[in-house]
């Protein structure tokens, strides 16, 4: 009566759980009730309860919920079955199953995974033939279930089991014996499925899940020659619309497997096949039925991309391949414009990668044949590619959708790519050939062309210019010279006239004669904002390669760009771009040039700054004195006068810091409190030091206040990283040594101080910090705050904060022989850092960083032997540390093994990864294998 008791209250508990999971809209009831079923489902009451919510008069949630609970309990914890009780589990679901075939389908799923799971686990030994005893119980007679039913449930049993097999926990040497068995099987599961697919009377609903579980058993390595018949039958599927989908999937699985290959015969066999779907892909392109052209695409690729070299290798069918690439080149071209009219073509593109490098991985006797067949195939796939990247109407393209216009901008990258890859293959040729298609389209007067295919064969030119070394083709000064001809009357051609030109600015570095051609049409574009991007990049790209060759032109481009920056034409990225480009400029002119320009360009960014100093902080002006700011870092970002023979460049350039710095300071006394202005100042001064080095050096004592007044405000990564940069450049020089010294104490101190207080708030912080001191050791008496620090900060979530920690203690044990103070420290507090190490290791931070950790001990084990090895008794003495997985004996060898290994670092690493898969549990299992 109590467990009858029990039982129901906890099926009514479940109902009223599942009613909230399902019905209630409260967010967190619902996660509630979750959390509540998931643990209901691992409990040991769960054998009680899932039969009872089986019971046909719940209904299918429950029912389902049920289900479930029986796979987990099967597949999870299949230790806890006694032996015993195999056979009447195993006769329990059979009942169900059959119960369930003509019932709700989603619970049927269920209960087929479960029996899947328990074959799984008994075969071979417990469950030998596994499946025939499946395919003989449901093609018995009885149980009142009518045949089509049991046809598919049994079906439904048969497509999940392969399915299961995929996803499941077995260790790595029980899935070699169950693949092994289930391989066996398939002489059991092929004639079935041959008898339902071939005869006449079977419902589409049958072939659709024969088909179905065709798909999940060749994902098993099934031999193509053993599957061949079936994937015939699925050729002989495709002409019905009701199972079109599931046979191409079933086709595609079988010729993609990896062991395919190996049968030449088959594949010769599928070539007419596949050929033979080209009348059913025309009239699907005659109907605009794309997913019928999407899938005979998916078919003839798949084949070509998976066997390419087999194929070719049959030269005595050399013709049949050809034909299947033209094929597939007439996929390449299927007309209609990306996305919206068709998305098959796409399908192809690694088809052609694939082709070329069989094609040339041969010897060279055999791929100059090859060549010869296929060099006129690539050049006909340049001209499908460039038509296919062509921009529809300007009417069709505003009516397209953003993510639409969005698609084909990632399509036309794609062809990019891929028409990269083809010069590779022919070369110098393909360049010429898109010349004179060019050349002949700008100067036949007599026919009008569209601006479409003059963009297309440009975006040809800019695709492979980008990439490849073009400075030593012959006709890039026809094409410089064919530009300034172009009736540049559309936004995409302006666009792609501006990326060709970036492009080519490594040429022009090498023919600065033709300067002159083209810097007045990016000059001119400049003023335009719907072409910010591709005209302030391709002037950054020619005033960065071409800077020492623009000293003529150094006025214009300048006052050009200071009117659309005063203008506010561009958005701020842009903005950033130009002032970087100016920096280059500038770095290539001659001293009096350098300090006049830069004067020119920075007054009126002075004026606006100061004139925003003097106002109220608020909202607005925060932005401007940010974007100002951010101008500033951005010039002196690529402003190299090192190579200046002038030394004075140098100092003027200081010179006109030390006024930006004078008015900064201003701004600071009202915004030092706003972490985003405070960054945007380190932001500059990290620049200037990156670019001045030791020339920045009558600078060093004023920013070292500066910075440490702005860190004692708020603290933040941005400022610790201009400290890092300005020890490492003048810590070593004696008349800069106290205030780089003092700031160095000062920004430890603060950081420790703020740390105590609450250090998972500012991982960033803890990550600069970390690195700042990994590089400098500077005062001994900050060493144990910052071994306390660094332990804690091994247990930061965050990978990069840990990454930074360790590297930390790798660089600071190795002078615990040179520094006393450091070697005292160490010595009392070692232990702390051991048991953070081997915590992280045990399970507490991510398994990414075990390399990390096995660094740490790795140098403990050099510089502190002795007291690691007493150090490593206690820390893993306690019972469950570093995890309740590990055993005593566990943790004594991995102790010893770390302890003998003092030179080879490698070994550690692999000695830690061992332990901490012991220490997760996941030693032996697929997880492992991945590791």
């Amino acid at each position: 009566l109590i467990s009858f008791s029990y039982t129901h209250a906890l099926s009514f508990s479940l109902w009223l759980a599942l009613h909230q999971l399902y019905y209630d809209p409260n967010i967190e009831n619902k996660n509630l009730a979750q959390k509540w079923l998931m643990q209901a489902q691992v409990s040991p009451q769960a054998w009680q309860f899932c039969w009872a919510l089986l019971s046909p008069d719940k209904v299918p949630e429950i029912q389902y919920f049920g289900a479930s609970a029986l796979h987990t309990k099967i597949s999870r914890y299949w230790s806890d079955i006694p032996t015993d009780q195999y056979e009447s589990l195993k006769t329990q679901l059979f009942s169900q199953i059959a119960c369930f075939s003509s019932g709700s389908k989603m619970v049927l799923t269920r209960l087929c995974v479960a029996l899947a799971s328990l074959a799984l686990n008994t075969m071979p030994e417990a469950w030998p033939g596994a499946v025939a005893e499946m395919v003989r119980v449901f093609q018995e007679e009885g149980g009142g279930v009518d045949g089509r039913a049991r046809c598919l449930a049994l079906l439904e049993l048969l497509t999940v089991l392969p399915e299961e097999f995929q996803t499941s926990r077995l260790p790595q040497y029980r899935k070699g014996q169950v693949r092994g068995a289930l391989g066996r099987e398939w002489g059991s599961v092929c004639p079935l499925l041959q008898q339902l697919l071939r005869r006449t009377d079977s419902p589409g609903a049958v072939k659709a899940r024969v088909l179905r579980c065709l798909s999940s058993w060749v994902l098993l390595d099934v031999p193509l020659s053993e599957s061949e018949g079936l994937v015939h039958d699925c050729f002989g599927a495709l002409p019905d619309p009701e199972l079109f989908d599931t046979a191409v999937e079933a086709i595609v699985n079988a010729i993609s497997q990896p062991d395919s290959q190996r049968y030449v015969n088959t594949l010769l066999k599928l070539v007419p096949q596949v050929l033979a779907l080209q009348e059913q892909l025309r009239e699907a392109v005659q109907n605009g039925d794309m997913e019928t052209c999407h899938g005979i695409c998916r078919i003839a690729v798949t084949l070509g991309e998976n066997h390419s070299r087999t194929l070719l290798e049959q030269v005595d069918h050399w013709q049949s391949f050809l034909a299947l690439v033209n094929m597939i080149m007439f996929c390449t071209g299927i007309p209609g414009h990306y996305p919206v009219n068709e998305t098959t073509s796409s399908l192809t593109l690694t088809f052609w990668y694939t082709l070329q490098d069989e094609i040339m991985s041969f010897e060279s006797d055999k791929q100059a044949v090859y060549l010869q067949v296929y060099r006129p195939v690539y050049f006909q796939l340049v001209d499908v590619l460039l038509h296919k990247a062509q921009f529809p109407s300007d009417q069709e393209y505003a009516s397209w959708s953003s993510d639409e216009k969005e698609q084909f901008r990632i399509y036309r990258v794609d062809i990019s790519d891929t028409l990269m890859y083809v010069y590779e293959m022919l070369g110098a040729e393909l360049l010429s050939n898109l010349y004179d298609k060019l050349g002949r389209l700008l100067t036949n007067a007599e026919q009008p062309t569209s601006w479409q295919h003059t963009e297309a064969l440009l975006y040809g030119f800019q695709s492979i210019a980008e990439t490849i070394d073009v400075n030593y083709s012959d006709v890039i000064p026809g094409l410089i010279g064919l530009i300034p001809r172009i009736n540049i009357n559309n936004i995409q051609l302006a666009d792609t006239v501006m990326f060709t030109i970036g492009a080519l600015a490594e040429w022009l570095a090498d023919h600065p004669v033709m300067l002159s051609s083209v810097l007045p049409l990016v000059l001119q574009a400049l003023g335009n904002p719907d072409l910010s991007v591709s005209s302030v990049s391709t002037l950054k790209k020619i005033c960065r390669e071409c800077k020492y060759d623009l000293p003529p032109y150094a006025t214009n481009i300048v006052a050009v760009s200071q009117e659309v920056l005063i203008k506010q034409i561009h958005k701020t990225s842009q903005c950033m771009w130009l002032m970087q480009a100016l920096g280059f400029l500038l770095s290539a002119l001659p001293v009096e040039d350098i300090l006049r320009n830069l004067h020119s360009l920075i007054t009126p960014y002075i004026q606006q700054l100061e004139k925003l100093a003097d106002e109220t902080p608020n909202p607005s002006n925060k932005l401007a004195i940010i974007h100002i700011l951010g101008l500033l870092s951005n010039l002196f970002t690529t402003l190299d006068i090192s190579k200046q023979d002038d030394e004075s460049a140098e100092g003027s350039v200081v010179v006109v810091l030390q006024q930006v710095f004078a008015l900064i300071q201003t701004v600071l006394s009202k915004w030092l409190n706003d972490s985003q202005v405070v960054e945007a100042v380190c932001a500059i001064f990290e620049k200037s030091v990156k670019t001045l080095l030791h020339d920045f050096a009558p600078m060093v004592s004023q920013l070292s206040e500066m910075l440490g007044q702005m860190y004692s405000t708020i603290p933040q990564a941005s400022a610790l990283d201009l400290t890092r940069q300005m020890v490492h450049i003048f810590a070593s020089e004696t008349d800069h040594f106290p205030p780089i010294k003092a700031l160095f104490e000062l920004v430890t101190s603060v950081t420790l101080s703020i740390f105590q207080q609450g250090p998972r708030d500012h991982p960033d912080i803890v990550d600069s910090f970390m690195q700042l001191q990994a590089q400098v050791l500077v005062d001994l008496c900050f060493f144990l705050p910052l071994l306390l620090l660094g332990v804690l900060s091994l247990k930061f979530p965050e990978a990069p904060t840990v990454k930074s920690t360790c590297l930390f203690f790798t660089e600071l044990l190795p002078h615990c022989s040179d520094v006393p103070p450091l070697a005292r420290v160490v010595q009392e507090d070692g232990k702390l850092l051991v048991q953070a190490v081997l915590e992280g290791i045990g399970g507490g931070a991510s398994r990414s960083l075990m390399d990390q950790f096995a660094e740490v001990l790795f140098s403990l084990n050099k510089n502190c032997f002795s007291l690691l090895a007493v150090w490593l008794k206690e820390a893993l003495q306690p019972p469950g540390f570093p995890s309740s997985r590990i055993t005593v004996d566990q943790k004594d060898n991995f102790s010893q093994q770390i302890l003998r290994e003092r030179v080879n670092k490698r070994r550690v690493k692999d000695i830690v990864k061992e332990f901490t898969l012991l220490c997760r549990g996941l030693h032996g299992t697929e997880y492992a294998a991945e590791y």
